[in-house]
């Protein structure tokens, strides 16, 4: 009784002190709320943090940025949210505190998007490069691939020529196969897409708007790209568009181009023609000059104005759906009359937020459609064959007026080139490709378990195209036949791409320790249809033989996973394994296997250098890694397949004529081509971040390399197939480095350096062969294939020089010393590739004023002139019972016959290193154009010198042999960028 008494008592003492506690500890207390906005908007932020510092006590904002919070006298608030500088605000009694968070741009640049997720760069242990909008290449850029080009060490970008919209070759690190394709994978806002062009395309990365694209990453050692697995042995191209955020903002931009065809293929004026014929020609020969002065190369070109306009619109729906619109159109001429590339483009992103940000939504849609006039490239070779004595037209010609060289039945002579202007005017080639793009990504951070994300991606790239080449009855021609009324054909493509991804990213700290294990699935298809018309064929075998059609389909299907582990911000490992499987290869060596591995060191987090003011980032990075290859590589090449004969391949039965079936090449062997790379890399910042680089050393080697090998007679349909039978290795250097000399209110001058040094050679290839055809001669070829080599290595005669270091025709060493000169002669002599590479760009702001220029440098690359090789020799000027015109380069040797050792003499294999100034961009920004409306202005000049001693038209010629290159022009841009 006594001990329940006693319990009693001291129950009542411990409620009247909690009863006299409570109101002091609640006068001690207030509720604090308020609004967390963006600095620069005003947008408020939904789920920044609220902290008590030095506590576990806090909140987050809402979908308006709103939060509450129970304080006490002289409590810090701290502030904060990705990508934004934290802020520390104490509490002094006011109950009503309103921040705005201003963006940490150095924070953003450092997160960058890797496969299947993304990371900071100082966490990054692979070789990755990022360039981002405020980096971009300016001025008249329509392709994605024009943004980096010459910013990215290693990384070379090459123009197939000056054609509008045209294509861009991009390299990472040289070439790793031989008949597989070299083309690094493009991922999409995570759509990995295909490695083919579409039919009537100009361009397989001309759907995507240059003016939509946020950031484009390279990751390029295998460390980074095994990920991917046998999609990135040339590296991957990671492009990620532009998203919404903040309060409503418009954006509109335009630009008017000027391209000028200011420099064209160097031939002899009608003058110097006419003198060399009067000179050199028989009375005959001598007759057939015309009266005229024609320059034909001047006929075919013209002055081209483009223009490209853009608008957008983002924001955030009712405060919780980020979103971002955009539509733009592109008209650019070419320089080559009735060249046209027309592009409309427009994109939708939609990135809701729910369940309190446990589920992230991202929705993209993209549509293009294009519009193609394809000028007749072949006017271009014409115009520099054409004799310049002779009329563009003549009124007795029986081709709509243009003068043509014609034969005894009154029809163009079949050896002679067609007048160039006819074949711009009155060729018919046109195009329309339509693509669309959607994908929906959906990122679920687990409520019982929030250290785990699910995610699922959809992907879908739909493509279809249809064209047509129309040839009029009035375009030269040759044909007797008196029903011959011209030519027609026509195409369609249909390409499908379907993806679906699911992975599991699981992320957890604890002490010191971070980790983060991602693993997940893909699946992969590609659906092609192509179907094509021929008129002529109908008229001669009937219209079953005159429709064609060629689907295809490959899948592949992939697992993958990769763990990260970061101890105290100073030690990262990374390893990841990727299985794959594709439908292009035979079952029994179906699925490859392709795993990674790296470290890295922050050395500049250990004690002995945090304090340092001249280090702030010094970081070695270790890896080595595997990826395959089947890129480019045909589907079903593992079965027996049977193709229709092509045009003319028919039999005779009666008057009838019947198309007949052919089987294909098979090999039931193919594995995959295996790339393995070692990477050792150090990443540096020093001086207050003023300086900042990266320096890194690679071997690179293939093997199963896949090449075409002769087979032995009656083993298979054809006399090679495609096998497994050698291997490359690559080795380089690579460094980058960025510095900011100056950085004031009102100056700033960047300067950004990279070079690139890459050796590539066969060091495996039993069996060596010809590539490289020319024109000239039938069936020559000027590179070989072999071990010991770079691959496309040149294979020449040595040419013979008299006294005066002219060329003696016909005279080459004999370097067997056999006392013949045949093919056991010739030897290997430069290849296309350059040796070292680099890029230097500027950029200096002096208040609203801006000045960007981009240079590009290319030591040690060849380039075979085969225009002057095939087109000066004396007797060219009058073969086949016309006149021709000749090269200027004809006076350097004075050959006169196009012989087979002429065409392959080293003399026309050239030293093509150049130093080009890309582009100058001159900017002034008024800020406060009309109320809070800001404008800027742009001018700028592109391609506006090249210095060089290569003799040709353009010593930038992917694969080393320039005959016919389409001139690029020099282009100026005027335009504005009106934000509002």
């Amino acid at each position: 009784m006594n001990l329940t008494n006693n319990c009693m008592n001291t129950l009542q003492k411990y409620m009247l002190f909690l009863l006299f506690c409570i109101p002091i500890i609640t006068f001690g207390q207030t509720t604090v709320n308020g609004v967390v906005t963006e600095s620069a908007t005003g947008a408020p932020i939904p789920g920044a943090n609220v902290l008590v510092k030095g506590t576990t006590k806090g909140t987050t904002t809402d979908f308006d940025g709103n939060y509450q919070l129970q304080v006490n006298e002289n409590d810090v608030l701290e502030f904060s949210y990705i990508g934004f500088i934290t802020q520390e605000v104490k509490f002094t009694g006011n109950e009503n505190i309103n921040v705005s968070l201003i963006e940490d741009t150095q924070q953003l640049e450092e997160v960058i998007v890797v496969g299947y997720g993304t990371v900071k760069k100082k966490d990054a242990t692979g070789t990755v490069d990022q360039v981002t909008t405020e980096d971009f290449n300016n001025g008249p850029v329509v392709t994605a691939e024009q943004l980096v080009t010459g910013k990215i060490a290693g990384v070379n970008v090459t123009s197939s020529g000056g054609s509008p919209g045209g294509g861009q070759t991009i390299r990472i690190r040289g070439i790793s196969s031989l008949s597989l394709s070299n083309n690094p994978l493009y991922v999409v806002d995570g759509i990995p897409i295909g490695d083919g062009e579409v039919g009537g395309s100009r361009n397989p990365l001309d759907f995507i708007n240059p003016n939509d694209i946020e950031s484009m990453t390279v990751l390029k050692d295998a460390s980074a790209t095994a990920i991917y697995g046998s999609r990135a042995a040339n590296g991957v191209v990671m492009i990620t568009t532009k998203k919404g955020k903040g309060n409503l903002k418009f954006n509109f931009s335009s630009s008017v181009n000027v391209s000028d065809p200011y420099k064209k293929v160097s031939v002899m004026s009608a003058n110097q023609f006419r003198t060399l014929i009067e000179q050199t020609g028989t009375p005959a020969q001598i007759a057939l000059l015309g009266d005229s002065n024609t320059n034909w190369q001047d006929e075919i070109y013209e002055t081209a104005i483009s223009n490209n306009s853009n608008f957008n619109v983002s924001g955030t729906i009712k405060k919780f759906m980020p979103f971002r619109a955009s539509i733009g159109y592109s008209d650019q001429s070419g320089v080559l009359k009735n060249d046209n590339f027309k592009r409309t483009t427009g994109s939708l992103n939609l990135r809701p937020y729910l369940f309190d940000n446990h589920l992230k939504i991202d929705l993209n849609a993209r549509g293009m459609y294009t519009e193609n006039t394809f000028g007749n490239t072949g006017a271009i070779g014409a115009a520099v064959d054409f004799d310049p004595t002779q009329p563009v037209y003549d009124e007795n010609s029986p081709f709509a007026g243009y003068y043509t060289w014609l034969n005894s039945d009154g029809v163009q002579n079949s050896l002679a080139p067609s007048n160039p202007l006819a074949l711009v005017e009155l060729n018919d080639d046109t195009s329309e490709v339509r693509r669309f793009i959607g994908s929906a990504k959906f990122d679920y951070n687990l409520h019982f378990l929030p250290e785990v994300t699910a995610t699922v991606n959809l992907g879908y790239d739909y493509t279809n195209s249809n064209g047509r080449v129309n040839t009029p009855i009035e375009m030269p021609h040759s044909s007797t036949d008196e029903n011959y009324n011209g030519a027609y054909s026509s195409y369609s493509n249909e390409v499908i791409n379907k993806l679906l991804d699911f992975y599991l990213n699981y992320n957890k700290e604890f002490n010191k320790n971070s980790v983060s294990v991602m693993a997940g699935h893909s699946y992969q298809s590609f659906e092609y249809l192509n179907y094509a018309y021929d008129r002529e064929v109908e008229e001669r075998a009937g219209s079953e033989q005159a429709y064609t059609s060629d689907p295809s389909k490959n899948v592949m299907m992939s697992f993958f996973g990769r763990a990260n582990y970061n101890y105290d911000d100073k030690y990262l490992a990374t390893a990841t394994l990727r299985a794959d499987a594709s439908s292009k290869l035979n079952p029994d060596d179906r699925w490859g296997y392709f795993p990674s591995f790296s470290l890295a060191w922050n050395i500049n987090n250990e004690d002995f250098l945090k304090e340092s003011k001249v280090i702030n980032q010094l970081k070695l990075r270790l890896g080595y890694g595997e990826v395959g290859n089947v890129n480019g590589l045909g589907d079903y090449l593992f079965l027996t397949r049977y193709n229709r004969n092509r045009s003319g391949a028919y039999y005779p039965i009666g008057n009838d004529y019947i198309g007949t079936y052919r089987p294909e090449r098979i090999n039931d062997e193919l594995k995959w081509e295996i790339g393995k790379t070692f990477n050792a890399g150090i990443d540096y910042a020093l001086f207050n971040n003023k300086v900042s680089g990266s320096i890194n050393a690679y071997i690179k080697r293939t093997n199963d390399l896949i090449a075409y090998v002769k087979v032995d007679p009656f083993t298979n349909f054809g006399d090679s197939v495609n096998k497994n039978v050698g291997d490359m290795e690559n080795k380089g250097l690579e460094f980058e480095i960025n510095y900011t000399p100056i950085q004031t209110d009102n100056i700033t001058w960047t300067i950004g350096y990279n070079v690139a040094y890459n050796k590539n050679e066969l060091t495996n290839l039993p069996e060596g062969y010809a590539t490289g055809g020319i024109n000239g001669g039938t069936g020559n070829n000027i590179q070989y294939q072999e071990e010991g080599y770079s691959p496309f290595s040149y294979y020449v005669y040595e040419q013979v020089y008299d006294d005066a270091g002219k060329p003696i025709e016909g005279a080459y060493v004999d370097r067997n010393n056999d006392g013949a000169i045949n093919d056991e002669d010739k030897y290997f002599y430069k290849d296309p590739f350059a040796d070292v590479t680099m890029g230097l760009n500027s950029t200096f702001k002096y208040k609203n004023f801006d000045i960007a220029v981009v240079t590009r440098a290319s030591i040690g690359n060849y380039v075979y002139n085969n225009n002057a090789s095939s087109r000066a020799y004396l007797n060219k000027a009058t073969a086949n019972g016309i006149l021709s015109n000749l090269a200027t380069s004809y006076y350097d040797h004075n050959f006169v016959e196009v012989s087979e050792g002429n065409l392959m003499s080293d003399y026309f294999v050239q030293n093509a290193s150049f130093f080009k100034i890309d582009n100058i961009n001159l900017g002034y920004t008024f800020n406060q154009f009309i109320k809070d409306a800001s404008l800027k202005i742009n001018a700028s000049v592109q391609n506006v010198a090249t210095i060089t001693n290569y003799k040709g038209l353009d010593p930038e010629v992917y694969q080393g042999i320039d005959n016919g290159l389409y001139p690029r022009p020099r282009i100026y841009m005027l335009g504005f960028n009106l934000n509002f």
